[in-house]
């Protein structure tokens, strides 16, 4: 589309900084300068902006925002006052936006546009606040925590960092409202190192405010005979890391977060073992469920994980009993594909070790056989021929077949 001359459309933000970068380019987003609303609704364009002017183009759907100023109001991500005209330039405009890397803008001739010195932070590869507008939006935080996973060789700019520290020490991060934290949250534990998400937010601070239940894992200690790292916030990280290699799902990326939330609850005198750490975790993993409304898929496996990843660890020392025991409180025969998902997010916590990525965890493929051999059972001609006491026939005839093929084996 050719826009009249008086009125200027770039491609913005991560768009270019992922061109730059050599990276595939999922979505484009525009800046448009030197229009009005009406004039986008002439040229063919449909409003979606709810908070500020917002259009998507008629044919390719990508989004174009007027150019913008904000002016801080209120505490919080949402105290902002939006101005949007035609006298906004693009320079103004891209200041307001968090990191340099994605304060620049490209031209329709392919002119980089870099105010800020962009490029030259990708070739550093720093992670560094555009200005001190930065400090007005705590969602920055998690942003900035968020790019340290995707771009794991990036480092923070120590000035940004200080910033974040600051913001975090005035409260600004208590204004964040859950279901935002959560959709970082969640974005982080997606990209290729999660681990780095944590490590930011825990520099500055805003780890033990938004999730105080994995900040007390670090400076636990575990058995080092069972965990080389010791440290059980170390352990975590690379668990997180493990199954981002393995591209899990993100309930599967959640239930690892969470798993061992209960050894940041066990008394110092059940340290470094845990001992009943599992069932102490369930609570913790209800808390941040709750507080961050995280879907109920990746709660509900949180908490499985949470609760039996110590019994599917010493599933190589059940009895056929012990291990129908254990199907079933996972609820195995009904939900099978999330009982699947449980045995990855285990498997992320056995390989999650120094020396044991490349070790085969046995266990999940006996808890597979257990589980096939179960559901060989025919429950209903078991429920036939034992009227009076069918869900003790049908484990008896489970347990049966169970033992019959791990004797097999």
């Amino acid at each position: 589309m050719r826009f009249p001359a008086h009125i200027q459309a770039y491609v913005v933000g991560g768009a270019v900084r992922d061109r730059l970068l050599g990276l595939a380019v999922q979505d484009r987003d525009h800046v448009v300068v030197g229009a009005t609303p009406e004039d986008m609704v002439h040229l063919g364009f449909r409003p979606v902006g709810k908070d500020f002017p917002v259009f998507l183009h008629p044919h390719s759907q990508e989004e174009y925002a007027l150019a913008r100023t904000e002016r801080k109001t209120a505490r919080g991500y949402k105290g902002f006052q939006v101005y949007a005209s035609p006298e906004v330039t693009l320079e103004e405009d891209l200041i307001r936006r968090d990191l340099t890397i994605n304060a620049m803008a490209e031209a329709a001739d392919g002119t980089i546009i870099d105010p800020y010195g962009g490029q030259r932070d990708l070739e550093a590869k720093v992670l560094r606040h555009v200005s001190a507008a930065f400090s007005e939006d705590p969602v920055r935080i998690l942003r900035v925590a968020r790019f340290a996973a995707r771009f794991a060789e990036f480092d923070v700019a120590p000035e940004t960092l200080a910033l974040m520290r600051e913001m975090v020490a005035s409260g600004e991060v208590d204004a964040l409202v859950p279901e935002r934290v959560w959709q970082e949250i969640a974005r982080g534990l997606m990209e290729a190192r999660p681990s780095r998400m944590l490590e930011v937010l825990r520099d500055c601070g805003a780890l033990k405010k938004l999730l105080p239940e994995v900040d007390a894992l670090f400076g636990v200690p575990q058995d080092a005979a069972k965990h080389p790292e010791v440290d059980t916030g170390a352990h975590l990280l690379r668990v997180l890391d493990w199954a981002a290699s393995q591209h899990h799902e993100l309930p599967v990326r959640y239930a690892a977060l969470v798993h061992d939330l209960g050894k940041g609850l066990t008394p110092r005198s059940r340290w470094p073992d845990h001992s009943g750490h599992e069932a102490a975790g369930m609570d913790a993993v209800r808390e941040v469920s709750t507080r961050l409304k995280v879907p109920t898929d990746c709660k509900e496996l949180g908490l499985a994980v949470a609760r039996w990843h110590g019994e599917a660890h010493r599933a190589d020392r059940l009895d056929a009993a012990a291990l129908l025991a254990l199907l079933e409180a996972t609820d195995a025969f009904r939900r099978p594909e999330r009982f699947e998902q449980f045995l990855l997010a285990c498997a992320d916590d056995h390989h999650g070790r120094p020396g044991y990525e490349t070790r085969p965890f046995a266990q999940a493929d006996r808890l597979r056989q257990a589980l096939s051999a179960a559901q060989s059972v025919d429950a209903g001609a078991v429920a036939a021929a034992s009227p009076g006491h069918i869900p003790q026939a049908i484990r008896a005839a489970r347990t049966a077949a169970i033992q019959a093929t791990l004797a097999s084996c």
